[in-house]
């Protein structure tokens, strides 16, 4: 039971860092209408500027100054391309982050080579939180929980409670009746834009220590990441909120089991081949999320807190 609390723990803080790198792709597609293919790119971006950042200044330093930087790159690429483009459509915007994504690829190997990196953990959030019998939840688990938690709070305040978020979201149905009023459309466009990918960046920041830091980081974290927006519910913070913590939850648990295929199927009647029953649910655990997300399109397609217009 100790070790069930503490794996639950992990998963809920897994996903807490799903959230904050989805919560940057949701924000843009429900604000912009942008399915931003290049997000997970953002992400490994911000981890790799984060490793550099922090190698001079410090972790503390990187955790702000990576986001900005990203942000501003961001920035440029809605400014400079994305809005080129948005006049031929959709489909011109995805095959433009598309090719963002590789473009961005290419440039982090030949900024910081093929290598895998280590990013450490601060030494005041180093070492364990507590112990339960023998399980250990660290500092650092806890602290990305805290931080994502922030995190959500202020998302809720800028875009429920604020001045701005009124504009942003006005913007988004009558921006004609927001030009109007005298604001700026494509520069709040810009800003949503630049504050998706800040997120992403802050994500990379914070998930680093936790991983390897390599060129194929965006790729094996993007698939999860659309995931998780597609469960949730496409523009949806609040089903992207509860995707990432399912998928987190689910995952964590069944890396941590020894159970095996066929005795969760044995209870239902159902037979296997041998070599089939013997797999563990920690083998299957990367399947998870996708077995969840064609479940999800099967039974409900708008996702858990989406729409069939897909805005949520």
């Amino acid at each position: 039971m100790q070790s069930f609390v503490i794996n639950l723990l992990n998963g809920v803080s897994y996903g807490l860092l799903l959230f904050m790198l989805s919560a940057g792709l949701t924000l843009i597609f429900s604000m912009l209408g942008v399915l931003n293919f290049a997000h997970a790119s953002f992400y490994m971006l911000g981890a790799y500027v984060g490793f550099s950042v922090a190698a001079r200044a410090g972790f503390w330093s990187a955790l702000v100054i990576a986001p900005v930087i990203v942000g501003m790159i961001g920035a440029f690429v809605e400014r400079w391309l994305l809005r080129r483009v948005r006049p031929h459509g959709h489909l011109a915007e995805l095959l433009l982050t598309f090719g963002a994504a590789y473009l961005i690829g290419e440039l982090v190997k030949l900024g910081w080579g093929l290598n895998p990196l280590a990013a450490s953990v601060p030494v005041v959030l180093d070492g364990p939180l507590f112990t339960l019998y023998g399980a250990v939840f660290t500092r650092y688990r806890a602290f990305m929980m805290a931080v994502s938690l922030v995190m959500l709070a202020l998302l809720y305040a800028v875009l429920r409670v604020s001045k701005a978020g009124l504009i942003v979201r006005a913007a988004l149905s009558h921006a004609s009746a927001v030009e109007a009023l005298g604001h700026n459309v494509p520069r709040v466009f810009t800003g949503v834009f630049a504050a998706g990918t800040a997120l992403a960046a802050l994500a990379g920041v914070i998930g680093a220590p936790l991983s390897v830091i390599e060129p194929g980081m965006a790729q094996s974290l993007g698939s999860i990441v659309f995931v998780v927006v597609v469960i949730g519910g496409l523009g949806s913070l609040s089903g992207a909120l509860a995707a990432s913590l399912l998928i987190g939850c689910t995952q964590t648990l069944a890396v941590a089991s020894n159970v095996a295929l066929g005795d969760v199927l044995a209870p239902l009647g159902a037979s296997l081949p041998a070599r089939w029953d013997s797999l563990t649910l920690a083998q299957l655990a990367p399947l998870l999320p996708y077995v969840l997300l064609i479940a999800m399109l099967v039974l409900r397609p708008q996702g858990l807190f989406g729409r069939r217009d897909d805005h949520a």
